[in-house]
C-alpha cells in the first residue's frame, strides 16, 4: 500500500516535472518566436525607414524620371545675309534621331547600336560613344544622327517597337543656299566636340556650332539660346503632358558687307583655279568679295560627311585652305610700295628721274629688265610699264628698312588686324629687315636681297587681302583700311581708316602710274571700253621650278574709284594673262550694278 502510494507520488512527480519541463520548451520556442519575429518586424521598420526617410528623396526622384523627361528644344541659328539681305546661310525643318540614355541598360544599347547603325549608316562605335559620352545615366537625350533621309525614317518607323529609348524629332538644320559659294567665308558648323563642351559649361550636349569662317566667328550671335520641355510619360515612353516649358530663343540674323553679286562673280572668275579674289570698299574697308580656290561645299558638314568627301577634302589642293589669308611673293604689284617708300624718305620726289637699262649688276650677279630698258623715265612710266631696273636702283638707294615701314604703313603685316576681319586660319604678309632676316632664317643681308625686295621677290611675303588694302589707301587718297565683315562694324570708330602719312603728291602720282598701266601699259585689255576706266598693277612671281604666280591689283573707277580688288592665280603665267581677266569680270558686274541701281529719292 505504502509502496504503491510512493509509485503513484513518484509518477504525479515524474509527469509533473514533464509537464514542467514541456511548458519551459514551449516558453522558449515562444520566446525565439518572438526574437525572431522581432528581428524580422525590425529589419523591416528599418529598411522601410531607411527607404522613406533616409533614401526617400533619392527613390522619389528615380520615380519621377521613371516618369517625367527633360526634352531639349535646340534654338533656330539666324540666317546670314549678304548686304542686300540676300541668303547667304539660313535653315530649314529636318530630322533627327535621339536616344534616351536610361531607357535600357549599357547591354541593351550595344544590342540595339548593331541594329541601327546600318540603318543610319553610322558605326555601333559611333552611337554608343555618343551615349558614353553623355553617360547612360543621363536625363537628357542623346542626337546620334541628323538631317536622315526619308528611307531611314520609314524604316525606323516601321521597326519601332524594336527601337525602345528611341525617338525621331523635328528640328531645325541648317543649309546653304548657294551651294559651295563663299565656302571658306561662311564656314561650316558641327556637334559641339568634347573641349567646346568644356569650355563653354553653358553649351548644352548636342549643340551645333560654328566649325570655320562666319559660322564661327559670329556663334554666339547666330546661335541664340536653346529651351527645354518636361514632360510626362507613361510606361511606354509617350508623351501625355506638359509639366513645365523654357522657349527657345532663336538666334539674330548677321548682315555681312559682302555683295553676293560679286561673290559669284570672283568665285566663277576664279574658275576653282588655285588662288583667291579679295574685292574691298575703298572707303569703309567692308569686304565685298573674298574667294579662295578651290572651295568646298558647306552643306557637306550638315550631315554625315561622306569618306570621299572626306578624302577630297584633303587633297593637296587642299580645298579647305582660305588662299586669301595666306602670303604669297606679290612680283611687281609690290612696286607700289617701293613707289611709296621712296617718295616717302625724301629721296625722291614725283618729278624724279632715273636711266633703265637691260640690265644692272650687283655683287656680281646681273638683274635683269623684262627689254631692252625704257631709258630715262618716271615713277609713271615706270608703274606703267614695269620696269624692274628702275625700282632695283630705287631700292638699292633707300635700302630695306624703309621698304619694311612703309610696306606696314599701307596694309601689309600686323597693320591688317585679322582678328577684326574674324576669320581665323589666316596669316599676315612680312617684309623682313636685315635684322629680322638674321633672326628668322639666321643669315645675314645681302645686296641682292634689297635688289629682289624692291620688285617683291626674294624674301617678300604679302596676302591677297593685304594687297587689296594696300591698293585701296591709293584709291581713297592716302588712307589704311580695316578689313571686316559685319556690317555692323562698319563706320564705327574700330574700322575707321588710319592715316598712312603719305604726301598727296605721292598718291597723285603712284595713281598717274596705275592708271597708265591700264592706259597703255601690261594691263591695256581692260581698257578695251567696256568698263568705265579703271587703275591697276600686273605682278608676276616667280616660284622655282614651276610656272610663275599671276596677280593683279586694282581699283575703280578711276576718277571717283569706290572698290579695290586683288587676284592670284597660283601658276597662272603673267599677270594680264590669268589674274587681271579676273577683275575685268568683277567690274563688268560692279558697273552693271550701277547702271542698273534705282536713283535714290
Amino acid at each position: 500500500m505504502d509502496a504503491l502510494k510512493v509509485g503513484r507520488e513518484y509518477s504525479f512527480l515524474s509527469g509533473a516535472s514533464v509537464a514542467k519541463q514541456a511548458g519551459f520548451e514551449r516558453t522558449k520556442k515562444s520566446i525565439v518566436l518572438m526574437v525572431l519575429i522581432t528581428v524580422a518586424m525590425s529589419t523591416y521598420i528599418g529598411r522601410l525607414a531607411q527607404l522613406q526617410l533616409v533614401e526617400g528623396s533619392h527613390y522619389r526622384e528615380r520615380a519621377d524620371d521613371n516618369r517625367t523627361r527633360l526634352v531639349p528644344i535646340p534654338s533656330d541659328r539666324g540666317a546670314i545675309l549678304d548686304r542686300k539681305g540676300k541668303i547667304l546661310a539660313g535653315s530649314k525643318l529636318s530630322r533627327s534621331v535621339f536616344l534616351w540614355p536610361r531607357e535600357q541598360t549599357p547591354e541593351g544599347w550595344q544590342l540595339m547600336a548593331h541594329k541601327l547603325a546600318p540603318i543610319l549608316k553610322l558605326t555601333p562605335e559611333e552611337i554608343l560613344g555618343k551615349l558614353e559620352q553623355s553617360g547612360y545615366d543621363s536625363k537628357m537625350s542623346v542626337r546620334i544622327a541628323q538631317n536622315i533621309n526619308i528611307e531611314a525614317f520609314v524604316r525606323l518607323s516601321e521597326r519601332a517597337s524594336e527601337f525602345r529609348g528611341l525617338e525621331i524629332r523635328g528640328e531645325s538644320t541648317r543649309y546653304y543656299p548657294q551651294g559651295n559659294l563663299g565656302g571658306h567665308l561662311l564656314g561650316y558648323i558641327g556637334e559641339a566636340s568634347e573641349a567646346e563642351l568644356k569650355a563653354n559649361p553653358d553649351y548644352p550636349m548636342g549643340i551645333i556650332v560654328g566649325k570655320m569662317g562666319v559660322e564661327k566667328m559670329a556663334d554666339r550671335i547666330i546661335n541664340g539660346k536653346w529651351g527645354s520641355r518636361l514632360v510626362e510619360v507613361n510606361s511606354h515612353g509617350d508623351e501625355v503632358r506638359d509639366l513645365d516649358k523654357t522657349d527657345a530663343k532663336s538666334g539674330e540674323d548677321v548682315l555681312l558687307t559682302v555683295d553676293l553679286d560679286l561673290q559669284k562673280t570672283a568665285e566663277k572668275a576664279l574658275a576653282n583655279r588655285r588662288g583667291a579674289v579679295v574685292v574691298l570698299d575703298v572707303k569703309t574697308g567692308g569686304v565685298l568679295a573674298i574667294a579662295s580656290g578651290p572651295t568646298f561645299d558647306p552643306n557637306l558638314f550638315t550631315r554625315k560627311i561622306k569618306k570621299s568627301d572626306w578624302e577630297q577634302l584633303q587633297s593637296p589642293d587642299n580645298p579647305l585652305l582660305n588662299r586669301a589669308l595666306q602670303g604669297y611673293p606679290p612680283g611687281s604689284t609690290f612696286k607700289i610700295i617701293t613707289s611709296a617708300a621712296a617718295m616717302g624718305s625724301g629721296k625722291y620726289s614725283p618729278y624724279s628721274i632715273l636711266g633703265t637699262s637691260s640690265s644692272i649688276t650687283v655683287g656680281g650677279i646681273s638683274f635683269y629688265e623684262h627689254s631692252g630698258g625704257y631709258g630715262a623715265i618716271g615713277f609713271r612710266d615706270a608703274l606703267a610699264y614695269s620696269s624692274n631696273t628702275f625700282f632695283y636702283q630705287v631700292g638699292l638707294d633707300i635700302g630695306p628698312q624703309e621698304i619694311a615701314k612703309w610696306a606696314n604703313k599701307l596694309g601689309i603685316g600686323k597693320t591688317t588686324d585679322l582678328d577684326l576681319l574674324g576669320l581665323e586660319g589666316g596669316t599676315n604678309g612680312s617684309v623682313p629687315t636685315p635684322e629680322e632676316k638674321q633672326q628668322i632664317y639666321g643669315e645675314p643681308w645681302y645686296v641682292g636681297d634689297s635688289v629682289t625686295t624692291a620688285i617683291g621677290q626674294g624674301l617678300v611675303l604679302v596676302t591677297p587681302l593685304e594687297m587689296a588694302v594696300m591698293t585701296a589707301s591709293i584709291a581713297n587718297g592716302g588712307y589704311r583700311v580695316k578689313p571686316h565683315l559685319l556690317a555692323s562694324q562698319t563706320n564705327t570708330p574700330a574700322t575707321k581708316p588710319e592715316p598712312t602719312g603719305m604726301a598727296p603728291e605721292t598718291v597723285a602720282t603712284i595713281k598717274d602710274g596705275l592708271v597708265a598701266v591700264v592706259q597703255k601699259g601690261t594691263a591695256r585689255t581692260l581698257n578695251d571700253g567696256s568698263i568705265p576706266l579703271v587703275a591697276g598693277k600686273t605682278g608676276t612671281s616667280e616660284v622655282f621650278g614651276q610656272t610663275s604666280h599671276s596677280l593683279f591689283v586694282s581699283y575703280g573707277p578711276a576718277n571717283n574709284p569706290q572698290i579695290a580688288i586683288a587676284a592670284i592665280v597660283e601658276n597662272g603665267g603673267y599677270g594680264s594673262v590669268s589674274a587681271a581677266p579676273i577683275a575685268h569680270e568683277i567690274y563688268k558686274t560692279y558697273f552693271g550694278q550701277q547702271k542698273t541701281a534705282k536713283p535714290k529719292p
